[in-house]
């Protein structure tokens, strides 16, 4: 926990509150829906319970894995795009030509807070300013590889509270029950700091969340799990 906290720093270096909020709630549901569905095929035992937390563990290193990579190729994609825009720019026969694929990138973000005049003003300063700007090659740079790291690391620490029980309590079929309670308080949280930082409803969310995963428990529970 202690190496969490000092992860902190870089992760919100890296990443946008909402994003690291987005990370964990992915890490939850997937251990979550992962641990209801070991908990029906998994034994009672000391055996049973190394193969289900190694399966748990694996389980999010994986997703943590891919999810790091798609981040990468994310942001590689998006500074691809800019490229592209700034050749397309430079190589328009008309500024009347090179407005309209300014406009078409920036309208739909700046209609709403500003008036037709100061984009029309905006959009000319963008086109002098971009004519001049030497598209790069598109490759991985240090932010790509730290942001996946980062969202590697919160994928991975999310199945904490999914493993703890497991350590603590002999009992496979109480650990289950405990890790499961554990996982929908987290998702209740996460929901309701999710909606904080994005404008909602933080209850409804947080409710909405904590009663699909108790729906999954309840589901899994009527499976003999």
């Amino acid at each position: 926990m202690k190496f969490h906290l000092v992860m902190l720093p870089f992760i919100q270096s890296y990443l946008e509150p909402t994003e690291i909020l987005c990370e964990i709630l992915f890490g939850l549901i997937m251990v979550l829906t992962f641990t209801l569905g070991a908990g029906l095929v998994v034994n009672d035992g000391v055996s049973a319970t190394r193969t289900l937390l190694l399966a748990i563990l694996g389980c999010n290193i994986a997703w943590g894995l891919i999810d790091g990579v798609m981040h990468i190729m994310s942001c590689m994609l998006e500074r691809s795009r800019k490229a592209q825009l700034l050749k397309a720019l430079q190589s328009v026969e008309s500024e009347a030509e090179g407005l309209r694929l300014v406009e078409n990138r920036f309208e739909r973000v700046l209609e709403p807070y500003t008036s037709q005049a100061e984009r029309a003003r905006f959009y000319q300063l963008v086109l002098e300013r971009l004519s001049t700007v030497v598209p790069m090659r598109t490759t991985v740079i240090k932010e790509d590889l730290f942001g996946g790291l980062a969202k590697f690391w919160l994928v991975f620490v999310s199945t904490i509270p999914a493993v703890l029980p497991f350590l603590l309590i002999n009992d496979r079929f109480i650990a289950l029950r405990v890790s499961n309670g554990l996982l929908l308080m987290m998702l209740f949280f996460t929901g309701f700091r999710w909606a904080l930082d994005t404008n909602s409803k933080p209850w409804l969310v947080g409710s909405l969340l904590f009663s699909g995963g108790l729906i999954l428990v309840g589901l899994a529970m009527a499976l003999g799990g």
